[in-house]
């Protein structure tokens, strides 16, 4: 994602759901004009079943379960945000479900791609570069020696 483009809505929520409660705590206590919200559901907890491929792209198999927070936001103009994140953080849920219904909002929409999800969407992706460094850094090679002698 560059400054060039906007984000689809799949990208912006997919930004909220990995930032920190306390960006989004932060994002909004700082927005000026806070539209009256509405819980629709939840937030509420759950579990999901994590999937996995064998190899990345072999037969699928289950992981494990992990936990996730749901919430769905109506704010006062009518726009109805959604979230679903890792983990039993419901202030989260709730604020991330409230983001994307700003997001929404067309006067709003390019403020949070600029104050908020862009600056997250880097810090992720630097954060992302950095484990994929590390990892790659522990990667080992297996090769064959052939002995000489078994001729």
């Amino acid at each position: 994602m560059n400054r060039e483009t906007a984000m689809t809505r799949q990208e912006a929520m997919a930004v909220l759901a990995r930032s920190s409660l306390e960006k989004l705590r932060a994002a909004w206590d700082g927005w000026d004009s806070k539209p009256a919200t509405e819980l629709l559901r939840g937030p509420e907890t759950g579990m999901i079943m994590i999937r996995g491929r064998t190899g990345g792209s072999g037969a699928p198999f289950n992981l494990g379960e992990a936990s996730v927070t749901r919430a769905t936001v109506r704010l006062g103009t009518g726009e109805v945000g959604f979230s679903c994140i890792l983990g039993r953080d419901t202030e989260k849920a709730r604020l991330a479900a409230i983001f994307d219904g700003l997001w929404q909002r067309d006067g709003d929409r390019g403020r949070i791609e600029q104050d908020l999800l862009l600056p997250l969407a880097e810090r992720l992706a630097a954060a992302d570069r950095t484990v994929r460094a590390q990892t790659a850094a522990t990667q080992v090679n297996f090769f064959t020696m052939v002995r000489g002698d078994d001729e």
